[in-house]
C-alpha cells in the first residue's frame, strides 16, 4: 500500500472494524507522508475521541485548526471533546465559531443547545433546540433533546 489513497481507505476499513489502535498507527503514516492534511487530523481525533483519550484528541482538532482555522469540522468536533471533558463554556465556544461559519449547521446548533443544557440553561438550550428542528425537523438528536430539556424544565 504505497498508495496514500489505499492506505487512507484501507485505514478507514480498520476505523470502521472498530479496529481504532491499528487505525491510528496508519493515520501516523498517512500524517508523515501528508502532515498538513486538516482532515486526516480531524479523523485521527475522532479515532482518538473513540477511544476516549481526550486530551491527544483535542490536540489533533487545535492542530487542523491550526492549518484550517474555519474547518467547522474540526470546530464542531472540538467542541464535542470539550463538552465530554465537561468544559462547556469552552464548548460553546466553538459551536459560537461554527455557527459564526454556517448559520443554519444543525449540529453546532443542536450540540451547542446540549452544552447549554449541561450548564444549567434549559431556556437558551430549548432556543437552540428549536432553531436547528426549524432547519432539519427530522434530527432526532434536536428533537430528542428537546423533549429532555422540556421535561426538566417540568421537574
Amino acid at each position: 500500500m504505497n498508495n496514500l489513497s489505499e492506505l487512507l481507505n484501507y485505514t478507514y476499513g480498520l476505523c470502521e472494524d472498530g479496529d481504532y489502535d491499528n487505525a491510528l498507527e496508519y493515520f501516523d503514516a498517512i500524517l508523515t507522508k501528508d502532515p498538513q492534511n486538516s482532515n486526516i487530523l480531524i479523523d485521527k481525533g475522532v479515532t482518538l475521541e473513540y477511544l476516549d483519550r481526550l486530551p491527544e484528541s483535542l490536540g489533533c482538532y487545535n492542530a487542523a485548526l491550526k492549518l484550517d482555522p474555519q474547518s467547522i469540522d474540526a470546530l464542531i468536533n472540538k467542541g464535542a471533546v470539550l463538552h465530554k471533558m465537561t468544559r462547556y463554556h469552552e464548548s460553546i465556544l466553538c459551536y459560537d465559531q461554527a455557527l459564526k461559519l454556517d448559520k443554519k449547521s444543525v449540529i453546532a446548533m443542536t450540540y451547542k443547545g446540549l452544552a447549554l443544557g449541561e450548564s444549567g440553561e434549559l431556556n437558551e438550550a430549548l432556543q437552540y433546540f428549536d432553531k436547528a428542528i426549524s432547519i432539519d425537523s427530522t434530527y432526532d438528536l434536536a428533537i430528542n433533546s428537546r423533549k429532555t430539556a422540556i421535561n426538566l424544565m417540568n421537574e
